[in-house]
């Protein structure tokens, strides 16, 4: 008979008995609340949780360093480790397994460590997803506008197709980007409508949605995404940015009558997935939810610079 894995193992063991180490790899990312999001939750669920941040930034190091890294987290005894920018797709070839989710979306951004063997996921997609679905129950999905086809992009198309957009318009600055989004998508869902479309302004046309699913309007990168002329009261509006969680979009949006879904539901949801992978627990989505806009608030609330 096979010995049992070390994560069901674990899960068996007295939750006070248990330690897990867990960690984010990624460029710029000192500002993250997902550390202090699974530390509280395993808190909260009697478990022992250390998460660590490894900035690339920090070390001057660049997404050719994240074999070491990946070496180091498992020499070390890492039960996970999520990825974010710029390593979801550098990670890929590190990895002895890929679930059907990250295979999919060709982006992985949480890795377990199981019986010495890493396991790739993602739960961005399923974060998004969440967030949207409890945000905006009774969205109209007829024409959705994507602004964004990276890592992030990729899994919010994935989301927005799983929930049922009918057609789902993909704009990017790097044209063959959207082309090959948009090709996978058609490839993979049967009966799906995705386009690539060159042109933002025209796609918004008669849209009854926006997914933001690009960097800007994040703190270090200001402003809007689009003219915010193209944004009209028939048009829902969704953001991917938590860093601030009302971006320059969310404000024009809602100054000209869009319903709007901030960047925070995604954070906290794809942490839940990703809680739930390491520990084999079931955590409290809205205990989660209710720290992490806390922690929001004190961080907006605190000088800039922290």
């Amino acid at each position: 008979m096979n010995a049992p894995s070390s994560l069901a193992a674990a899960v068996r063991q007295p939750l006070a008995e248990r330690k897990i180490l867990v960690g984010l790899i990624g460029a710029g990312i000192q500002r993250s609340l997902t550390p202090l999001m699974h530390e509280e939750e395993a808190r909260q669920q009697g478990l022992r949780l250390h998460y660590q941040l490894i900035d690339l930034d920090r070390t001057g190091a660049t997404a050719g360093d994240l074999p070491g890294l990946v070496r180091a987290a498992r020499t070390m005894g890492f039960a996970g480790l999520n990825i974010t920018y710029p390593c979801k797709q550098a990670v890929i070839p590190l990895l002895d397994e890929l679930s059907d989710d990250a295979r999919a979306m060709g982006a992985v951004n949480t890795v377990v460590c199981r019986d010495g063997r890493l396991v790739g996921h993602n739960t961005d997609w399923s974060g998004w997803g969440e967030a949207f679905r409890r945000a905006l129950p009774q969205a109209d999905l007829s024409r959705v506008v994507l602004l964004g086809a990276g890592g992030a992009g990729a899994a919010v198309a994935h989301a927005a197709v799983r929930l049922g957009t009918q057609r789902l318009m993909v704009v990017d600055r790097e044209p063959e980007r959207a082309r090959a989004l948009a090709d996978s998508l058609n490839a993979l869902y049967e009966g799906s409508h995705v386009e690539a479309r060159d042109d933002v302004a025209a796609a918004l046309e008669g849209a009854t949605g926006l997914i933001h699913a690009t960097p800007t309007g994040m703190d270090k990168l200001p402003g809007l995404p689009l003219a915010a002329e193209l944004l009209h009261p028939g048009l829902w509006v969704a953001e991917i940015v938590y860093f601030p969680i009302e971006t320059a979009l969310l404000k024009a949006a809602r100054a000209r009558g869009c319903a709007t879904v901030d960047g925070g539901g995604m954070a906290v949801f794809q942490a839940v997935g990703a809680f739930r992978l390491f520990t084999g627990l079931e955590p409290d989505a809205a205990r989660m939810e209710i720290h992490f806009r806390r922690l929001l608030r004190e961080r907006e609330a605190a000088p800039h610079h922290v």
